[in-house]
């Protein structure tokens, strides 16, 4: 094989997919990045880790030889990003090495043969349809921070994306830990009747939302079965993501979504953050609550530390409703509150055991639902 490519292409294609390489790697191969030259002037590479597959085409500046060769991803995109700006990379492999040169630089790195490399076999996807890339982007920004690093509860370690028929057909995604829940709905693209149940784990959710960044403007097709899902951005000769999904069932998490709950609070978002943000400084692990105290037209933030004091700090607010208080992880609050826009957010809460319902409004796609904390 040999190929010559321009630098600023090669850097861009390399780090989408060796963020995809795990550092450390009992099976060698899986360290490396698979290049393949065709002889029309393409070259494709792919990084897999057994879970999740990413390739991407790009065009060379010029293909001698046509080939393909595997080579370390972490040390070629680091070779790649220290090699001056603007300069053509030449690609070029003999006797199990691959010689990379660029101006005066060179460098001879080790290679494994192509036919080691293990590929995710996709499979019969039944399941198609496409959204706009700025949606799916929102939709795992509004969501995905509620996905849960609990290993024991694997089948909660992603976004689980699926269809019903409310509303005349809507597509869902929800994540939640447990402590809270976050969902965001939009109308049913044609396509997606009828579609599996899919958890996306966390790592495929973090790859694609990097590559989305990119693409903003375009659509990007999904494609799955009960048990992959691949997602193509940039159309013919982009980037394809291939992921297996989570093998799990996820809980019936309309469930805890409160539709009873009477008292209404509406409060500035970024007042509330900051508020709570303040008073949380003198929390520590064991006191990460921090105590709500609701009374007409405003809400008293308290926060007790046996090391650190406490804090208290009065924020106004809309509120009618009998007082009470009830008291919230700061954390979790301040993650669900980050994610409001404009300048009015609602909390529809019941009592102090009771868990809480956030949104902007009635007609907002995203959705929170908080669990309280004993204070």
């Amino acid at each position: 094989m040999k190929a010559t490519i321009e630098r600023t292409n090669l850097l861009r294609c390399l780090s989408h997919v060796q963020s995809v390489v795990e550092r450390r790697n009992t099976i060698p191969i899986l360290s490396n990045v698979l290049i393949e030259a065709s002889g029309d002037g393409r070259v494709t590479v792919t990084a897999t880790d057994l879970d999740l597959q990413v390739v991407e085409s790009l065009d060379a500046a010029s293909v001698e030889d046509a080939g393909s060769i595997t080579v370390s991803a972490h040390l070629l995109f680091d070779i790649a990003r220290k090699l001056p700006d603007g300069s053509q990379v030449s690609l070029e492999t003999a006797d199990n090495r691959m010689a990379v040169k660029a101006g005066r630089s060179r460098f001879s790195l080790p290679t494994l043969p192509r036919d080691d490399f293990p590929m995710i076999v996709e499979g019969d996807l039944p399941t198609s349809f496409e959204l706009p890339a700025k949606t799916l982007a929102e939709m795992i920004d509004r969501t995905r921070f509620a996905i849960s690093t609990e290993e024991t509860r694997y089948y909660l370690n992603g976004i689980f994306l699926h269809v019903a028929d409310d509303d005349g057909g809507v597509l869902k995604a929800a994540a939640t830990d447990g402590h809270r829940l976050a969902r965001f709905t939009l109308a049913r693209p044609a396509g997606a009747e009828g579609m599996p149940d899919a958890i996306i784990p966390r790592k495929a959710v973090a790859e694609l939302r990097k590559l989305l960044e990119e693409s903003m403007d375009g659509n990007v097709q999904l494609d799955l079965s009960a048990s992959k899902v691949r997602f193509t951005l940039g159309g013919e000769g982009g980037v394809v993501l291939t992921s297996k999904l989570i093998d799990g069932t996820f809980p019936d998490y309309s469930r805890v979504i409160p539709t009873g709950n009477d008292k209404l609070l509406k409060i500035d978002p970024k007042t509330f953050f900051a508020g709570v943000d303040r008073v949380a400084t003198i929390a520590t692990e064991k006191t990460r609550a921090v105590k709500m105290g609701l009374d007409n037209d405003k809400v008293t933030l308290t926060v007790t530390s046996p090391d650190n004091g406490t804090a208290s700090e009065e924020v106004p607010a809309e509120y009618s409703s009998d007082g009470f208080e009830i008291g919230f992880n700061a954390g979790y609050l301040k993650d669900i509150l980050g994610q409001i826009e404009g300048d009015s957010v609602e909390l529809h809460l019941a009592d102090a055991g009771a868990p809480t319902l956030i949104r902007k409004d009635d007609s907002s796609p995203a959705l929170y639902v908080l669990m309280p904390m004993r204070v």
